[in-house]
């Protein structure tokens, strides 16, 4: 990659204009300002706070309980790191479904309060009229279809979404509503390859997979999860890029018997 290609901020066009040259975006959660820093300076495309740091930060079984004040804690650590990726903010359950105004009223603090580049919303048809005022603010929209973990408690399972013919129509139906609505991408979580690869044929804007397979324009996951650190979930889609978790647990031992053998600090590490 060029310096150029490195140091130019990412922006929702040319994200776009990614998706028209076939170039793959990368995609990964951040919650803090230390994460955020080391992802931004890889390279990464996309940032996401995701409303899953109620299961990684606060350890919480599902997102529900996350509230639009704590993104926004999350949210603004993450932008004070980041000069290059686009930065994408999940909005969380309970600010935009069934109420547009008070969604606009959301989006609004997110992006005022955090200078994010973008907010993320879970569903489709149903939200759209959310999705409509938002962007009728200038604020940019990325949708999130598939397996939508707001609305656990309505499935009651984490599995494949979309395996049916009548399932998969309709989240075909609800991309396309959602990219003639104006939102300039769209995450496709835990469906088959084939149906997120038509998804990414059929439309315009950049698909963005998590577990959805290849065919789509780009790919997504957990940073704590590829890296190691939550060995607590092993789906089929996650690919471990590290152990953190032994390396991380190997030196917290050591520096617990340093402690108590008075190995440290050392005569050099002190004053």
């Amino acid at each position: 990659m060029s310096t150029e290609g490195t140091l130019r901020p990412v922006t929702t066009h040319r994200l776009a204009e990614m998706k028209s040259r076939g170039e793959k975006i990368s995609m990964l959660t951040a919650y803090d300002y230390s994460m955020a820093k080391i992802l931004d300076r890889a390279g990464i495309d996309i940032i996401l706070i995701g409303d899953s740091a109620a299961n990684v930060m606060a350890g919480y079984t599902t997102t529900v309980p996350m509230t639009l004040d704590k993104m926004i804690y999350h949210a603004q650590s993450v932008t004070r790191a980041t000069e290059r990726a686009l930065v994408v903010v999940d909005m969380p359950f309970g600010t935009y479904q069934g109420n547009s105004k008070e969604a606009l009223a959301s989006a609004v603090r997110i992006m005022k309060e955090t200078e994010a580049g973008a907010v993320k919303l879970e569903g489709g048809c149903e939200i759209l009229e959310s999705v409509d005022r938002i962007l009728s603010a200038g604020i940019p929209v990325m949708g999130h279809l598939g397996l939508t973990p707001q609305s656990i408690h309505k499935y009651g399972t984490y599995a494949v979404r979309a395996k049916s013919d009548e399932e998969a129509q309709k989240l075909v139906e609800d991309a396309k509503l959602l990219e003639k609505a104006g939102c300039f991408g769209i995450v496709l979580e835990k469906i088959p390859a084939s149906l997120a690869g038509r998804v990414a044929k059929e439309l315009a804007i950049p698909i963005i997979g998590i577990g959805a397979g290849r065919y789509v324009d780009g790919q997504v996951l957990v940073a704590h999860d590829m890296l190691g650190i939550n060995n607590e979930f092993s789906p089929r889609f996650l690919r471990r890029y590290a152990n953190l978790a032994d390396i991380m647990s190997e030196a917290f031992t050591n520096y617990i018997a340093d402690v108590k053998s008075g190995n440290f600090p050392s005569d050099n590490e002190q004053y």
